[in-house]
């Protein structure tokens, strides 16, 4: 725990008359998970985790932060996988108690949620209307709405829904200097001046503090039907993608990649797990096909398609689920696949995009450029095919000891983030900055854009309280201060 100054005691205090003692925790037992990056990746320090239960009380310690120049570290459900939500002293503000759903709007389409409210409610609340919240992620039953703005968080269904930037109207948000701005229209079109809700939207909490938002919600889908697919290469499966993005339209709703690397440790380690498909194939396709029409037949949809796909050479080998446990399983085979990495020893990660036409193009060529730099790497390139987000991870070659494999992170940052470069892509495609990519940003982001960044964190942050420290660098966050990894996945 951080050393507590004068000024620290009077601040905790302070918020504790106003918001009572249960509400500012200060034990390590009570605080230490707070303090600690989902993947182990960072340990922090802070004065104490204090738990408001309304934007009101949120405006407070912002200001009582705020006077007593203590930082500030936004959190919801503590799932991020940059190191976002750490904080290097100052306070957690704990955005959990903050989990009302304030309103359903099934005419509008609209659902506006406090911050706090876990993924998973939302989708119930969604589902109790008729109505359907489409992102995402496998932390559903525990990361919050708030933590999921803050990100621009994306998930499997972005090639139909698109990110949290796309499925929020409006935003209620705490300034750094304790004001409340209310935005929280459920309007499709309000040409009013500057798009505000952007702004906050995949700021991290350095911007201002979101509280609530008004999120579109859709037609429920009431009818699925999911394939597995084995290609020649990734190249076999971008032309698969166009087909399928022809023929089947807005149906399309999820696209997802995986290598042969990654389908046979999802298999060794998940002994509950059973082989798609009769032959081995060095790359794999998840999709689905999704429609709100109950009578829609997309299993004949998608024969008509794989087959006229075969017969084109585009795919060697098909699977599509006859029921709801046939496509759970063969879900869980993309699910499970960043939970059993880590059991094939260090993992260098990456989270990055380029367009996708460039997908295929990006996986062959960053994959030979690693595998010639260590002999025996293996490269687990998963993830959003259809909109060009690739997990580019590495693995450590058989019997590499981890902490020499690891030390190899920044070398192959070099590597996999210049060719992103050269294709226009980016560095960080749904995770985020926070600090793992913050010193990265500037070798790769426009300098106008990182300039204008910087203007609009010291505009609205002058006393740079708000998440300091992460995304930019500005005024005394020199790159020297960046913490070091603690850990590795």
């Amino acid at each position: 725990m951080a050393i507590q100054t004068k000024a620290g005691v009077a601040l905790l205090e302070a918020l504790a008359a106003r918001l009572g003692a249960g509400s500012v925790l200060t034990d390590a037992g009570d605080i230490g998970g707070h303090l600690v990056e989902s993947r182990g990746l960072y340990q922090g320090e802070a004065l104490a985790v204090v738990r408001p239960r309304n934007p009101e009380e949120v405006a407070f310690v912002v200001r009582r932060c705020a006077e007593a120049g203590i930082p500030i570290v936004p959190q919801g459900g503590n799932t991020g996988l940059v190191g976002g939500g750490v904080p290097y002293g100052g306070i957690v503000l704990s955005l959990a108690r903050l989990d009302t759903i304030r309103e359903v709007d099934p005419l509008n389409a609209t659902i506006t949620v406090e911050a706090g409210c876990i993924l998973r409610s939302v989708h119930e609340a969604a589902e109790r209307v008729g109505y359907h919240f489409p992102l995402s992620l496998p932390s559903e039953g525990s990361c919050r709405i708030g933590g999921n703005l803050a990100t621009n968080a994306g998930g499997t269904a972005v090639l139909r829904y698109g990110n949290m930037r796309e499925l929020t109207l409006g935003l209620e948000v705490v300034l750094a200097d304790g004001r409340i701005w209310n935005g929280l229209k459920g309007l499709r079109k309000d040409n009013t001046g500057y798009d505000l809700r952007n702004l906050f939207i995949g700021s991290e909490g350095t911007l201002g503090i979101i509280t609530a938002a008004v999120l579109k919600l859709f037609p429920k889908p009431q009818a699925r039907s999911t394939a597995f697919i084995g290609c020649s290469s990734p190249h076999r499966a971008l032309a698969l993608f166009e087909h399928l993005r022809t023929e089947a339209g807005d149906h399309l709703t999820t696209f997802e990649y995986m290598t042969d690397f990654g389908l046979e440790i999802v298999l060794k380690h998940k002994p509950a797990s059973v082989r798609p498909l009769a032959d081995r194939h060095p790359s794999y396709a998840l999709i689905e096909l999704s429609s709100p029409q109950a009578d829609a037949d997309l299993q004949g949809q998608l024969e008509t398609i794989l087959g006229k796909a075969l017969e084109d050479g585009l795919i060697e080998d098909a699977t599509i689920s006859t029921s709801g446990a046939q496509s759970a399983a063969l879900w869980s085979l993309r699910e499970d696949l960043s939970e059993v990495q880590r059991l094939e020893g260090g993992s260098i990660k990456h989270d990055v995009s380029v367009p996708v036409s460039q997908v295929a193009g990006f996986i062959e060529t960053a994959s030979a450029a690693c595998e010639a730099q260590m002999p025996g790497i293996r490269v687990c390139a998963f993830g959003h095919f259809g909109d060009g987000n690739i997990h580019f991870n590495l693995s450590q070659p058989i019997g590499m000891d981890k902490g020499a494999f690891l030390a190899e992170w920044g070398r192959f940052n070099r590597i996999v983030h210049d060719i992103v470069h050269r294709m226009n892509g980016s560095i960080s495609a749904e995770h985020g900055i926070g600090l793992i990519k913050r010193d990265e940003l500037p070798l790769y982001k426009d300098p106008v854009a990182l300039d204008l960044m910087r203007t609009l964190k010291r505009t609205l942050d002058p006393r740079n309280i708000l998440n300091p420290g992460k995304v930019v660098a500005i005024d005394a966050d020199h790159p020297a201060t960046l913490p070091a990894l603690t850990g590795h996945p």
